[in-house]
């Protein structure tokens, strides 16, 4: 057994270092993208809120067809080419979208995008693959610190660059995307043997509907990912409206919104990477679970809430502590489904956020839309961040029910680190 151990921390560096160099390239172009958007078609705030919810209905609703087919292809080929092959995709399609002349043509770059954004799935399955239960929350928590520390670096460089040329974050952002292509090529190992492959690839269970079936197999599994909907549905508050509404009602520009998004990133990669792990380990994952979910709603009410920017920065905090939900809600998930069906669950995962993708940057950008609107004489801009607050708050009932049983059995969980 100890003879696995540095494998297995070498392939979970190698899987850090690959979401990481991903989020990197994701983020840079966060705080352009609506911009860039309003740039191109010359109307209103509200008008580019209208648009920037179109783009990530579709980007969703894109992930949630491509994203079961994915993780089935990783569980029948292995997690390796599929990480490789989206990577390289990633990487041209920045390159598209660096050039795009045209809303249009940048839409079907977002289309792409939505393709080929598989790294996030495959990578949670590579995490299964090569940890022990009882350690993976901890390391689905150093993943979520990937995520964190791209976040630090990602919009901060990006807002700085955009204030140069708004073009210039897909350009950084594609060269990142195909660096990490060739990094995976020649270090990342395969972490599926082909001996714990599905024998075949089934269409009927890669399609986003038959993947959603396996979550209801077991009683938990489908009440967490109802919790895991919810989660999902909730931020894309800030994927959606964020940039728009802090230029509305703080007036931050691409440079104070990288820098803003810099703090998200400082701290939630702090929690994702030193308290996720120790605290499921010593709490269980039932407390961490119900605690993250509380933090969460309570920082959107005090964002949505904030008349003044500094108010605003209160809730960040907060809202790194709601990154405590997800790394316990995934390791409880994972302990229910068989080895050659791990890629599958993340598919299936994956496509709940997806699918919460496809209502909800539509639903946040037309409330702020509404609430925003020149022609009404009340303005409310923080009532889509009260809306996700109040969607966490039901996430955390649903998951205090569906893991009930978990607070009356003896922990297995407090094992040293």
């Amino acid at each position: 057994m100890t003879s696995h151990i540095p494998v297995r921390r070498a392939a979970v560096i190698f899987i850090f270092i690959t979401v990481l160099i991903d989020i990197l390239a994701f983020g840079i172009i966060i705080p352009v993208l609506p911009h860039l958007i309003e740039q191109m078609t010359g109307g209103t705030v509200s008008n580019a809120a209208w648009w920037v919810g179109i783009f990530g209905t579709v980007f969703a609703t894109v992930q949630f067809i491509c994203s079961p087919i994915q993780g089935a292809l990783s569980d029948r080929f292995g997690r390796r080419p599929v990480i490789l092959l989206s990577n390289l995709g990633l990487g041209l399609d920045f390159v598209l979208m660096a050039v795009a002349p045209s809303l249009w043509l940048l839409f079907v770059g977002r289309i792409i995008s939505g393709i080929t954004a598989a790294s996030f799935t495959t990578a949670n399955a590579y995490i299964a693959d090569v940890t022990p239960p009882e350690k993976r929350a901890g390391a689905f928590g150093m993943l979520g610190g990937a995520f964190g520390i791209g976040f630090i670096i990602g919009p901060a460089l990006g807002g700085f660059l955009g204030g140069i040329d708004l073009r210039l974050p897909f350009w950084v952002a594609a060269g990142l995307a195909l660096t990490n292509f060739a990094y995976g090529f020649f270090i990342l190992p395969e972490s599926l043997p082909p001996e714990k492959r599905a024998t075949r690839f089934e269409p009927h269970t890669a399609h986003p509907l038959g993947a959603l079936k396996m979550l209801r197999r077991h009683r938990e599994v489908l009440g967490l990912s109802v919790v895991m909907f919810l989660f999902y549905l909730a931020h894309y508050v800030l994927q959606t409206v964020f940039v728009l509404y802090a230029d509305y009602r703080y007036d931050w520009g691409p440079q104070e919104v990288g820098y803003v998004l810099a703090l998200v990133g400082v701290c939630d990669g702090s929690v994702q990477a030193f308290l996720s792990g120790r605290l499921s380990t010593r709490f269980g994952e039932r407390p961490v679970l119900l605690a993250g979910m509380a933090f969460g709603a309570a920082s959107f009410a005090v964002m949505g809430l904030a008349p003044v920017g500094w108010a605003f920065l209160i809730g960040i905090p907060l809202m790194a502590l709601w990154g405590l939900a997800g790394p316990p809600i995934q390791s409880i998930m994972t302990r229910h489904v068989a080895p050659d069906e791990q890629g599958r669950l993340q598919g299936a995962v994956t496509s709940l956020g997806s699918f919460a993708g496809i209502f909800g940057p539509y639903l946040f950008a037309q409330i702020f839309a509404f609430a925003i609107a020149p022609d009404r004489n009340v303005h409310l801009p923080g009532v889509p961040f009260l809306l996700a607050a109040g969607l966490l708050a039901v996430g955390m009932a649903v998951a205090a029910r569906a893991t009930r049983h978990q607070a009356k059995a003896p922990s297995t969980q407090r094992i040293a680190s």
